[in-house]
């Protein structure tokens, strides 16, 4: 952490002095010198931090000297951000002032205000005063540096290759077979007389690390478990032990939308509701409380269910086990030597099969895989982190390092950790750190945490690669080292969310034990915290039910990262604007889902360290202050379903660092300020609305310079397009990282010109057209124009007669045509001309086409088309007589869905449909 934090400030060291030069500025008087000081006393001891990092674990006076290090590396940080953002003020201002209209100018505008002018030397000199403070400190920390005899490391190399995510899928499971199919047989009831009344209680207890979990899942994902139970429900409980918050969990779990019920009755009827006389399988992970009283709120409530119910708990502790009342308690033990090896073999050779070093590092990996003791996550962490190691040597020195001597953390685990942490590279260590600000257990979004990352300015790009690349390589090297678990991904195999082991996040903890911090308080409880407040950077606000008190919140000044997600009512609220002015070194402030913030205090401009605020959720969020555009170092601002939001502050044009701009489901929100067009760093804008009320909002041709533009964006209002030169202006082909595309026009015929020049770059993967007014597409909708296009939907398009020859298209895997009312006939002419027709397509939907009533394709069509489709929908197509023969039946269809369709229901329907004979092999029908 201190060597990341030390380059932070190096950089920016290096950054303000080019800056103050470039731009003719004098905040502090002889920078080049007093750069050059710092900067060399910050290299000599930044050669020392690796050794002195591992030292720490066993030396009390190395660790103090640590502490005081990374305490000044904080505030130096901060002294320099704010130097650095002075500069950039200035810069802005000039910019700014430049661009405003020529007047005729008096004699006393030329003389600056002296107002101003005070303001700038109060700022050079507050500056100049902390920056004496902090040298003094360093040469302190300096002199101490000597009498440690550090070892000297530090050099300037790039970390090596960062190792592939292939170990993230490894699915084999190790010498559990035989625990696997006993807890079978309880579920299932095979192993025990079935009692008529109680509950039927399965506890898994063992130590951290020995692969409860994994051995629930295992049993919850059986095939004849997903059959056994009418429903089956997965809480992860953890500490501490909610009843309302577990009840809504499982709620939540039982009717797969969120709940919004926060009363515990409430929601104890809800439970009922939906578990009553049915068979059940709950599964309650990580359960650590002893409450009996706690556990009788929640049990009272599943006896409801039918007979053969189960409840499935895992925890470390038998006295866990004795408090649920289980019916049978399975003790986990420690792997066999044997199957320790064959796991460590299968992770740390993993794509090395014919490797010819393989032989050479058995025997060492065998000795490794023997110090984990059994423990499977131990195995998997040491594993992983071997499959980057190329020689003997290397593994010798993980056999033989002294860290499998200590014992500091009370923990079998902790020397698989620090090994793995100590081999990370130093920027990686940091955010790895850093992810000891969420709360145990919580998912963990991979693209937010990047950008949280990025507001403490722990990703550097070096020019070949964003810094959100960056990022997204950091996060894969951490799950490949099995830091992270538990992934979420989307269609395309990508990790998009994860969570940390139990013992993965105590470590992250351990090493962030003064700096990260996680309130989970109520009233009482938050004035009787002890906390050294003023070495505390980051910290989560978890409120449960009850109203918390933020009095102690003040103390913490130089936090850096408040996340507050849904942490503050109406008395809080009052207090906001306060505290606001009082944590001016945050980088990160989280708001999101607050349901009672109606406005943003305009003491958020205050933040000038500001690069992360997310709003996200604030349904009352009438306006953000114009303050808010003060924030020059701002990159993520999230007001993603604010519906209540009307407009944004005029002077956007000032958030020149702006990359993220997430404004999805703000309905509200018509149009978007003129000065969004001169972002020219932003990557995501949601929603793109074109104005109709003049020069003060923006209109289609401001889209030009955003170029960096990534993802998916919407631009609505196309009809408020002029014509085709304005829609030029745009210059979408130009959006060369742009991913997914909606055009939504307004229905009004003429509108072809415009679509014509909104062609976007062939990269693109995703397109949506909504409401266009035109009789005939516009020609790029062809095929060599959207070579990579694989999902396309045409929604109201309601003039067109025909489809677009969108058979052409040779990626195209997801088809949706909607409410296309002028659309009789489907022909050849939606084939194209191509060898073969629809050469990927897997999904088909023609939905609510009320005039269609053919679909042919000609008997003699000898070409492949659509050779892979799986699912194919024609819902709500009253006229449509039939499908053609060449789909039904030439193609691997797997699902068929006819409903609303009364004719085809008639001539498909089994039994007595005259075609029934057609669709017989498709496995799913529906009508």
């Amino acid at each position: 952490m201190a060597d990341v934090l030390l380059s932070i400030v190096l950089e920016q060291l290096a950054s303000v002095a080019r800056q103050q030069i470039e731009q003719e500025v004098r905040l502090v008087v002889g920078v080049k010198k007093e750069v050059q000081y710092l900067t060399k006393v910050l290299q000599t001891i930044r050669a020392v931090v690796a050794d002195a990092e591992k030292r720490q674990v066993t030396e009390e006076r190395v660790k103090v000297w640590l502490e005081r290090l990374k305490d000044m590396a904080y505030q130096m940080e901060d002294v320099v951000d704010e130097w650095s953002t002075a500069v950039l003020k200035l810069q802005i201002e000039r910019v700014e002032n430049a661009a405003m209209p020529k007047k005729k100018v008096s004699f006393c505008c030329i003389i600056p205000s002296p107002f101003l002018c005070f303001k700038q030397v109060a700022s050079r000199h507050d500056i100049a005063h902390k920056i004496k403070d902090i040298k003094e400190q360093l040469d302190d920390i300096e002199s101490e540096r000597t009498r440690f005899n550090f070892v000297s490391s530090w050099s300037e190399e790039r970390p090596r290759r960062l190792i592939t995510t292939s170990a993230i899928d490894i699915s084999e499971v190790y010498g559990r077979d035989m625990d696997k199919d006993t807890i079978l047989d309880h579920l299932l009831g095979r192993s025990c007389q079935e009692k008529s009344v109680g509950l039927y209680i399965i506890s898994i207890v063992g130590t951290g690390g020995m692969g409860k979990t994994t051995l629930a899942q295992l049993a919850y994902n059986h095939r004849e478990v997903e059959t056994h139970f009418d429903k089956r429900i997965w809480v992860c409980v953890s500490d501490p032990f909610d009843p309302i918050r577990v009840c809504r969990a499982i709620v939540e779990a039982l009717q797969k939308e969120s709940c919004n019920l926060h009363d515990l009755e409430a929601l104890q009827q809800k439970i009922q509701t939906c578990i009553g006389g049915k068979k059940f399988l709950l599964v309650l992970d990580d359960v650590w409380t002893e409450n009996h009283q706690l556990w009788e709120q929640l049990k009272n409530t599943l006896f409801c269910g039918a007979v053969g119910s189960r409840i499935l708990v895992t925890t470390r502790k038998e006295s866990v086990v004795k408090m649920t009342g289980t019916t049978y308690m399975h003790s986990l033990g420690e792997l066999s030597r044997e199957q320790s090896r064959a796991l460590f073999h299968q992770i740390a050779f993993f794509e090395k099969r014919s490797w010819e070093k393989e032989e050479e590092l058995k025997e060492i990996g065998e000795n490794i895989a023997d110090k984990c003791k059994g423990l499977p996550l131990a195995i998997k962490t040491l594993g992983n982190l071997m499959r980057s190691k190329h020689n003997r040597e290397e593994w010798e020195n993980v056999l033989c390092s002294e860290v499998w001597k200590l014992d500091v953390f009370g923990r079998d685990i902790s020397p698989a950790l620090l090994l793995s942490y100590h081999d990370l590279p130093p920027e990686i260590k940091c955010c790895f750190s850093f992810c000891a600000v969420f709360p145990k257990d919580s998912v963990i979004e991979r693209d937010e945490l990047i950008k949280l990352w990025m507001a403490q300015s722990y990703l550097k790009s070096d020019g070949s690669k964003e810094m959100e690349m960056v990022g997204r390589t950091y996060f894969e090297y951490l799950a490949a080292r099995s830091f992270f678990q538990d992934f979420e991904k989307d269609d395309d195999g990508n990790i998009i969310g994860c969570k940390m082991h139990d013992i993965v996040h105590d470590f992250a903890q351990f090493l962030t034990q003064n700096e990260c911090f996680i309130v989970e308080v109520d009233n009482q409880q938050m004035e009787s915290v002890d906390l050294s407040f003023k070495k505390i950077r980051h910290t989560t606000l978890v409120v449960r039910e009850s109203t918390p008190n933020f009095a102690s919140t003040y103390n913490m000044k130089n936090l850096h990262t408040l996340l507050a997600e849904e942490a503050f009512n109406a008395r809080v609220l009052k207090a906001l604007p306060n505290l606001l002015g009082h944590l001016t070194c945050l980088r990160a402030l989280n708001l999101s889902s607050n349901k009672l913030i109606e406005e943003l205090p305009k003491e958020v401009g205050k933040l000038i360290h500001l690069r992360y605020l997310n709003l996200s959720c604030c349904d009352s969020l009438r306006e953000l202050p114009e303050t808010i555009c003060d924030l020059y170092n701002l990159q993520t601002l999230s007001i993603q379903e604010c519906s209540s939001l009307q407009k944004l502050p005029q002077a956007m044009a000032k958030l020149i660092n702006l990359r993220h701009l997430e404004n999805s489901h703000a309905d509200n929100l018509k149009g978007l300020p003129k000065g969004i067009g001169r972002l020219s760093s932003l990557q995501t804008l949601d929603i793109f609305n074109v104005s109709s009320h003049g020069n003060d909002e923006c209109q289609i041709g401001d889209l030009r310079n955003l170029n960096n533009l990534r993802g998916y964006l919407s631009i609505k209002g196309l009809d408020e397009v002029k014509d085709a030169g304005e829609a030029e202006k745009a210059e979408l082909k130009n959006k060369v990282h742009l991913q997914c595309l909606d055009l939504e026009f307004g229905k009004n015929e003429g509108t072809k010109g415009v679509a014509e020049a909104l062609q976007p770059h062939p990269n693109l993967k995703s397109l949506r057209i909504y409401y266009y007014g035109d009789r005939e597409w516009p020609n790029w909708m062809m095929g060599s124009s959207l070579a990579q296009l694989k999902i396309l939907y045409l929604y109201s398009c309601i003039r067109c007669s025909c489809l677009p020859p969108l058979g052409q298209l040779p990626v195209l895997e997801k088809l949706v045509i909607r409410h296309m009312c002028g659309v009789k006939y489907i022909g050849s002419e939606f084939l194209g001309s191509s060898s073969t027709v629809f050469p990927k397509l897997k999904e088909l939907t023609i939905y609510h086409l009320d005039e269609l009533k053919q679909w042919e394709i000609k008997e003699k069509e000898e070409r492949s088309i659509m050779p892979c489709l799986n699912d194919l929908s024609t819902l709500d197509c009253p006229k449509l007589e039939g499908l053609p023969d060449h789909v039904l039946q030439r193609t691997p269809l797997q699902r068929l869905d006819i409903a609303c369709s009364p004719i085809l229901e008639r001539r498909y329907r089994k039994n007595i449909g005259e075609d029934r004979h057609k669709i017989s092999h498709i496995p799913e029908v529906k009508y």
